[in-house]
């Protein structure tokens, strides 16, 4: 069963510098109905004007990715790391103990389009960490990447959940793929730009779907279409 989160049903947010569109409850926005989704908890997609961001600020127990569509995002934190996020490059810091860090477009002309997505750790108090890996386009393309995963698995950031994110890119009758599903795994599907087709049914930019009960998902007839998806546990957060 899919579903179907539709990408103007998502919470909005306004400060001028920063345009965001919650998929789950965060911040001001609150939905009883859209509380995440088994372990995953948050997915923003943001728009960061020129030379603005996010000033520092903690974080503690929570694995979070930062995934860049467009421009380019400076990253600092109390654990010494300092950084720029380009398209193509996943972030991950687990917060573990405690963190804090600060996001900035690193351009002063040019704005930056990222999703940030947060994940529920199954270990709480672990040491911080810090990972950043690129992904070539020719990676994605055509097919789903494993970009996290528990171990870290082919060359994909380690997180500290049982869950696993691919990413793949699909533009054309030529480009499909298929991921199979453990018994009684739950997914989520979101759709970062584009349009794609998941087990049929039409998804455009920003849609998201939550997936039970299915044994496949297959991506097919996508129109520049980036395409996020979480393999998941049958698991649903506690309400809020």
């Amino acid at each position: 069963m899919l579903e179907l989160r539709k990408a103007d049903h998502r919470g909005v947010a306004n400060h001028g510098w920063l345009r965001s569109r919650h998929t789950f409850s965060f911040g001001h926005y609150h939905d009883a109905r859209q509380q995440g989704f088994s372990d995953l908890l948050v997915i923003n997609d943001d728009r960061v004007d020129p030379a603005q961001g996010f000033g520092t600020h903690p974080h503690r127990d929570m694995e979070i990715f930062s995934y860049v569509l467009e421009g380019a995002l400076a990253h600092q934190d109390s654990m010494g790391t300092g950084s720029v996020i380009r398209p193509g490059d996943v972030q991950m810091m687990s917060a573990g103990t405690g963190v804090r860090h600060s996001e900035f477009n690193h351009s002063k002309t040019d704005g930056v389009h990222f999703l940030q997505i947060w994940i529920v750790p199954s270990l709480k108090g672990a040491a911080p960490r810090y990972q950043q890996v690129h992904f070539s386009e020719a990676e994605k393309r055509g097919r789903l990447r494993l970009i996290a995963s528990p171990e870290g698995d082919g060359g994909s950031l380690g997180v500290h959940q049982d869950m696993r994110m691919y990413a793949g890119l699909f533009d054309g009758a030529g480009e499909s793929a298929t991921l199979e599903l453990p018994a009684d795994r739950y997914a989520y599907v979101h759709v970062a730009r584009g349009s794609v087709e998941v087990n049929g049914e039409r998804l455009g930019e920003g849609d998201g779907a939550r997936i039970r009960g299915e044994k496949q998902l297959r991506f097919a007839k996508g129109e520049q279409a980036e395409v996020l998806v979480f393999d998941l546990r049958p698991h649903e957060l506690p309400s809020m």
